[in-house]
């Protein structure tokens, strides 16, 4: 921890100047003059007029615009012919390692490219280093996504190696660690090995938009995202020209319940996006992630207009999308379908509007992993009214989409924790419209168990969190509170969370433990002034009553007088998930997963895996 407190300091206290350097083109832009992509200096071996267009292309893909550094290195493919690393900056430009796996025609031209900048022979081994690397992702051959993106990770970890000074290429190799990660790895070995190569060189190369930036996506898990947290304040303060660099520190925004941090994150995504349209850039790609961020951060602080608004207004950008020509294609393949069914889904399911989500049907042109997400949203809510019949079909409909996605391009989706996690869920609920309670209960403890391993996703509903629901509503106010306890642990200040904590800890007796969840509540959501959520009101009335010595429990459902878990119950509880995980990083070490030599500490409880 110590080093990255020492990084919290640095990124406080660095002066403004030095977040502030120009990465204009050699013929600039209005727009590219005054842009703020975060401090490349990446030297090749091109003439002189293609240094300054080149660190500007490897900014944009720190910043993961692939699009504008697609459109930068194909400018130095023309205007430097014999520049062998702007035909690899075209390659990568088409290499989205963490967003997805490319289809055939995508490796077809980033293999041409690469065979390009293998003919024009780089100037520098470093330059042809870094051409090798990628050539090994892209070489045509039977090899599959695992085994080339391994090859193209031990490449680059040993370009980092042999060059030392080279930030860009210790960031690469930290971004290709994460990208190695398997669908249903819940180790988070990964996640430390980047942090270990990330750490140093964000103490040498703060404003590195790469550095900063893998960090926020190698902590963005319960375990670590306090250690994110510095990262996340610095990268929207050096690269606030790029939509998906503003948007980024909403990441561990979300993961701490900081959401007034997250709101402000999400519209300056948008309006990044916006201006970069009206300069005539790709930002629109990024303004429907930012929506869906920004509605989840309005529901859970209580506005309810303003997610409202969110909800309503995410249609524009992806109208917009849709009439652009190649928006189907590509990375985008799937994309508004996909954004048509999530908002949607959690808006009902966050307002806790069971029949709306239970009359959620799946947008055309969904494809199956998205049509899945409208039937797992239907599982909940017909569970949560407890009607079985429609429940189990919902989960018949959920499995027809599972099996169809495993037939498709994207099959390896289908073994994800992600899914085991849904699909034991929807399981969970459908024993509970069924009158199975211990089966209810065995389903999503065990889909709590994994997720706790490696978190819910930033815009998600905790699954110990619907366990803890589940206890509620069959009684069981004791053990119910231990689950909303740990659940707030691994995903605070929830707007659910907070209040059914507080309604646990009355059924148990405990008013002041009530008080003290329901008064996070209120200062979680500016004391309810923007919402006419009942639970809201009934928080704000226990609060007044209470202080005024009132004692008043109007109809929120029996009260039932049992023993409170004390710390030592709550603590018990959360050694056991760390136990699990601790086991699975030393089982990882065991198969040869080692981290490199360095500093940083694994986590907080000051663990050195794999020595």
């Amino acid at each position: 921890m110590k080093a990255l407190i020492s990084l919290a300091f640095l990124w406080a206290v660095l002066p403004i100047a030095a977040q502030t350097m120009d990465h204009s083109t050699a013929s600039p832009t209005a727009s590219e003059s005054s842009e703020r992509l975060g401090t490349v200096s990446f030297p090749v071996s091109c003439s002189a007029e293609s240094q300054t267009p080149f660190n500007r292309g490897v900014a944009l893909l720190h910043d993961f615009w692939y699009e504008e550094a697609r459109a930068q290195f194909n400018r130095l493919v023309k205007s430097d012919p014999s520049c062998a690393m702007a035909s690899w900056g075209a390659a990568i430009s088409a290499f989205h390692q963490i967003w997805d796996r490319p289809d055939a025609k995508t490796m077809e031209s980033g293999w041409a490219q690469i065979e390009k900048a293998q003919t024009l022979n780089a100037g520098t081994d470093r330059e042809r280093a870094y051409i090798a690397a990628l050539a090994d992702f892209f070489r045509p051959g039977a090899s599959d996504f695992p085994t080339r993106i391994a090859a193209y990770s031990q490449a680059m970890g040993k370009l980092s190696a042999d060059n030392p000074g080279d930030v860009d290429a210790g960031a690469f190799y930290a971004l290709s660690l994460l990208a190695s990660e398997a669908p249903d790895d819940t180790s988070l070995v990964q996640q430390h090995k980047a942090m270990a190569v990330l750490t140093p060189l964000a103490r040498k190369y703060p404003d590195n938009p790469g550095v900063v930036h893998y960090i926020i996506h190698a902590c963005d898990n319960p375990v670590m995202a306090a250690d994110g947290l510095a990262a996340a304040n610095h990268y929207g303060e050096i690269a606030p020209s790029g939509p998906h660099a503003f948007h980024m520190p909403g990441h561990i925004y979300a993961r701490l319940g900081l959401w007034s941090q997250d709101i402000a994150s999400q519209l300056g995504s948008i309006a990044a996006s916006q201006r970069a349209e009206a300069h005539g850039e790709s930002g629109i790609m990024d303004e429907p992630h930012s929506y869906d961020f920004v509605l989840y951060a309005y529901l859970q602080s209580g506005q309810d207009t303003r997610a409202k608004w969110a909800l309503d207004h995410s249609h524009e950008p992806l109208r917009m999308l849709e009439s652009m020509p190649g928006m189907g294609s590509g990375y985008m393949d799937g994309m508004i379908p996909y954004y048509r069914t999530k908002l949607p889904v959690f808006y009902a399911l966050e307002t806790r509007d069971w029949k709306s989500a239970a009359a959620l049907k799946p947008v055309d042109g969904s494809q199956p992993q998205v049509s899945a997400l409208v039937y797992w949203a239907r599982a909940l809510a017909h569970g949560r009214m407890q009607q079985p019949e429609q429940a189990r079909a919902d989960l018949a409909r959920y499995d027809e989409q599972l099996a169809e996605v495993k037939k498709g391009k994207r099959a390896y989706m289908a073994e994800s924790t992600s899914v085991k996690i849904e699909r034991g869920e929807i399981l969970g609920w459908v024993a509970f419209a069924e009158g199975k309670q211990d089966e209810a209960l065995r389903n999503l403890r065990a889909a709590s168990d994994l997720q706790d391993k490696v978190g819910q996703g930033e815009v998600d509903i905790p699954a110990r969190e619907m366990l803890a629901d589940m206890l509620l509503e069959l009684g069981e106010a004791q053990q119910a509170l231990v689950e909303y306890q740990i659940a707030l642990r691994l995903s605070p200040n929830r707007l659910n969370g907070l209040y059914n904590a507080g309604r646990a800890a009355e059924a148990a007796g405990d008013r002041s433990k009530a008080e003290t969840y329901y008064a996070t509540l209120m200062k979680s959501t500016n004391n309810g002034k923007e919402s006419t959520r009942p639970e809201l009101a009934y928080a704000r009335k226990f609060i007044t009553d209470s202080q005024s010595s009132v004692i008043s429990q109007p109809g929120v459902g029996p009260v039932l007088a049992q023993p409170v878990p004390d710390e030592a119950v709550l603590t018990a509880k959360m050694l056991e998930i760390q136990r699990s995980n601790q086991a699975l990083n030393r089982a990882s070490c065991q198969k040869g997963a080692i981290f490199l030599g360095s500093s940083y500490d694994a986590n907080k409880a000051g663990l050195d895996f794999c020595r």
